[in-house]
């Protein structure tokens, strides 16, 4: 089910939305989109290549595979053990997924290693002040074999490197991209820790892994672009401020923990509010949203994005129960 109105929250007036299940939200006064999984994909796809380039339909020469991405799909969240999950309410949740395959972390994602999806849309109102992202989650990575001897040798949770949520905006003739990635692992070892989009001081070739006339430009599509550092640094990203979390994840696939995610934005400001994961809250304030020069025909973009991202050559999988767009 997908919804835009204007009516403020529930909270604030009574309204019925005609779920209930919009209270474990809180929702600024304008509701763009609530989306609830067990009705469909209400638009949310894989990002797919762009077939523009003569003379059948090519795509511009590009060091990113999109091809190679997994489709984004609906998942009743099956698992090894004979059962079906299901979502935190119905039957389905927005699964994305990985290949099962993954470069060391100071490399260049592997093609396939890397699941996204995106939703199309577009501001309406022009006096926004705030933009926010809400959703339940889960994660887990697929039990195809033990890991270690260890106790717990076949948890797994170390072959997902990061999940991230955020936007690609343009206005007021400039574009930006704002969100935040949970780094869990660099290179089979724990890292736990939270990053904000905003990039490096770094030329567009170097955020181009080098490659010169790439066309991509410095600060577009961080979740693929931007070197990355042995010790979990990346050139499109910052940590943070006491961003150390452990979230929570459970033994096996069929323990799947639903987790909410929030995340304030001063679109006005243009600068990070804050977010929440669970039941911490980090404050952003201050930190500036960076402005990309602004791209042809797409003025007034509004797209949220959310991937996930593998460490280890298994695939992982990253499980959205429902989310909600608001802005005030």
């Amino acid at each position: 089910m997908s919804v835009l109105t204007e009516t403020p929250h529930p909270a604030a007036t009574g309204f019925d939305f005609g779920d209930s299940q919009i209270d474990r939200f809180n929702p600024l006064k304008r509701v763009l989109t609530y989306d609830t999984f067990s009705h469909g994909h209400n638009g949310w796809m894989a990002l797919m290549p762009n077939f523009t380039q003569a003379p059948n339909f090519d795509t511009r020469k590009s060091i990113v595979i999109k091809h190679e991405w997994p489709p984004v799909m609906l998942s009743s969240a099956t698992y090894r053990y004979p059962g079906t999950h299901g979502a935190l309410s119905g039957t389905y949740s927005l699964k994305l997924s990985t290949r099962p395959t993954a470069n060391r972390y100071d490399q260049m994602p592997a093609p396939g290693s890397l699941g996204h999806a995106i939703k199309r849309m577009s501001f309406h109102h022009r006096d926004s002040k705030r933009l926010q992202f809400e959703m339940w989650f889960s994660y887990t990575a697929e039990q195809d074999r033990v890991s270690n001897t260890a106790d717990l040798g076949g948890l797994s949770e170390n072959s997902l490197r990061a999940f991230g949520v955020g936007f690609d905006m343009q206005e007021r003739q400039s574009r930006a991209f704002a969100g935040v990635r949970y780094v869990n692992a660099v290179d089979g070892k724990p890292h736990r820790k939270w990053q904000y989009i905003h990039p490096s001081d770094v030329s567009d070739d170097d955020w181009a892994y080098g490659t010169e006339g790439d066309w991509c430009k410095k600060g577009v599509d961080p979740m693929w672009y931007g070197r990355r550092h042995p010790d979990g640094r990346h050139d499109g990203f910052q940590y943070v401020p006491n961003g150390e979390q452990e979230l929570c994840y459970n033994e096996t696939d069929c323990k799947i923990n639903w987790l909410y995610f929030r995340l304030l934005l001063d679109v006005k400001n243009r600068e990070y509010v804050e977010f929440q994961a669970q039941d911490r809250t980090f404050d952003l304030r201050g930190k500036p949203i960076f402005p990309i020069p602004a791209y042809a025909r797409i003025e007034g973009l509004l797209n949220p994005l959310i991937w996930v991202e593998n460490d280890a050559k298994r695939r992982v999988f990253l499980y959205i129960d429902s989310i909600v767009v608001s802005q005030d």
